[in-house]
């Protein structure tokens, strides 16, 4: 691994070993989750003169009014969309700086990811290819479309929050499927939600609460 990649002082091996003791305190159990946490160097998702924050438990600016999710929120995330087993394909709605993509990429034979602020996308394809991550394919679009011509979907995770679950997302879903997603309004009122396909139906679990930026349509 390069140097910038392995990190030094605040972002080095011995900051992220405290950040997943933090993850340990905070309910993470999945010891594969914790090693990817470990081992994904998230300081390189944000800027330069964030990188000594990056292994905070906080979420931080990455431009656009849009942010980079805390650790322990990616990681919750994460194990409660690999639960369910094995995952072939994965839908990510959110690309972001591509933090999230970048552990996902790790559980997943193919993560399909959406993002609509172009210049966002752009970056993450940079930090993912540096990283040396190549079973990521990329569309600029609007979230809420989906990607229907690789569905059905194994897992969905959707690291934006709109009011109610999109019906285009649920029927993308392929059955046995998980969708990990946060629900509600601004201001966190937000609750995490996992939704399970079934032959009978969407079964649909709260997780806990949250606070997401909200999902918006359109691109940019």
């Amino acid at each position: 691994m390069n140097q910038s990649l392995q990190g030094i002082g605040m972002t080095s091996r011995r900051t992220r070993e405290r950040m997943v003791k933090r993850l340990i305190e905070q309910g993470i159990r999945n010891r594969k989750v914790l090693d990817v946490m470990r081992d994904t160097p998230r300081h390189i998702f944000v800027d330069e003169a964030l990188a000594s924050r990056a292994y905070e438990d906080n979420p931080l600016p990455i431009g656009y009014n849009q942010t980079i999710s805390q650790p322990y929120i990616v990681a919750k995330m994460t194990e409660l969309l690999i639960k369910v087993g094995h995952l072939k394909k994965v839908l990510e709605i959110g690309t972001g700086c591509g933090y999230q993509t970048a552990v996902l990429a790790q559980f997943a034979d193919h993560v399909y990811t959406v993002e609509r602020i172009l210049p966002l996308q752009r970056k993450a394809k940079e930090h993912l290819w540096e990283m040396k991550i190549k079973n990521v394919s990329y569309i600029h679009n609007d979230g809420g479309w989906g990607w229907p011509e690789y569905a059905p979907f194994d897992g969905i995770l959707v690291s934006a929050s709109p009011t109610e679950i999109p019906e285009t997302l649920l029927q993308q879903m392929g059955m046995g499927g998980v969708m990990v997603i946060p629900i509600g309004e601004g201001g966190g009122r937000q609750v995490l939600q996992r939704v399970i396909r079934s032959e009978s139906g969407f079964e649909v679990e709260d997780i806990e609460p949250v606070s997401f930026v909200p999902f918006l349509s359109g691109r940019e």
